[in-house]
């Protein structure tokens, strides 16, 4: 199983990481019914911090899990996700993707 961390770092201004948490709002229950999906999860800084962490106020955290790389090569093609990402290009300024195995 792999676990994906994908960063996305929305342009300044709450209106734009709103827009795209509105957005994955909606094709989170579709996502999470793709063949190969475990989870499917966004996530955003908690409030209020302790000193030791980091925050990145213009950032959502997609933590997610996938059978396999077809099987995330396979979602990154839906028409949901094309879709998706149609909807919130003018509001996404990057997006980093790391893709994670166990290690033992």
């Amino acid at each position: 199983m792999l676990t994906i961390i994908a960063e996305i770092y929305t342009h300044e201004g709450a209106e734009h990481r709103q827009a795209v948490l509105d957005a994955l709002r909606k094709i989170i229950p579709t996502v999470l019914a793709e063949d190969g999906c475990h989870s499917y999860e966004a996530l955003i800084d908690h409030l209020p911090t302790i000193a030791m962490q980091t925050q990145a106020e213009n950032s959502i955290v997609m933590l997610e899990q996938w059978e396999s790389t077809a099987h995330l090569e396979a979602h990154m093609q839906t028409a949901h996700m094309l879709k998706h990402f149609e909807a919130t290009k003018a509001h996404v300024a990057n997006v980093k993707v790391r893709i994670l195995e166990a290690s033992f």
